[in-house]
């Protein structure tokens, strides 16, 4: 179903994410629907709502934080973890205001390393594309 965000076609997902890195640690996240898969906070803008606003807007509804700077770090074309569909992940560096907590529809939080864990299932883009970029 098209959504009508803006750079979205019918088939293809737009997504806006943080890249943030900590002390050599990368935040990931999970959501309720699918809370052993892990990918980048984040989500899909809203009608007429820039991709720096929707990501703005769902790190403070995920995760009750804000960006103090946001600045773009690489797009990715790849299929989405959860909704099978192909995506177009925008990705930005992004440090916070706040300490990050699970809210809404995230159920975990974590910090993983360039050498990530066997138990973390991350989603491929975040451990083929983006870790490489940022750890």
């Amino acid at each position: 179903m098209h959504t009508g965000a803006v750079g979205e076609t019918a088939a293809e997902l737009v997504v806006a994410a943080a890249a943030v890195v900590e002390r050599g640690r990368l935040l990931v996240v999970s959501k309720h629907a699918a809370p052993d898969l892990f990918y980048l906070p984040g989500g899909k803008p809203e009608p007429g709502e820039s991709l720096r606003a929707a990501l703005e807007r769902e790190l403070r509804e995920e995760l009750g934080v804000a960006p103090s700077s946001a600045t773009p770090l690489t797009e990715i074309r790849a299929t989405a973890a959860l909704e099978g569909v192909p995506m177009r992940l925008v990705v930005f560096r992004a440090d916070l205001v706040g300490r990050p907590a699970p809210a809404a529809e995230i159920a975990a939080l974590r910090w993983t390393g360039a050498a990530v864990s066997p138990d973390l299932n991350l989603a491929p883009a975040v451990r083929n594309h983006v870790l490489p970029l940022v750890l």
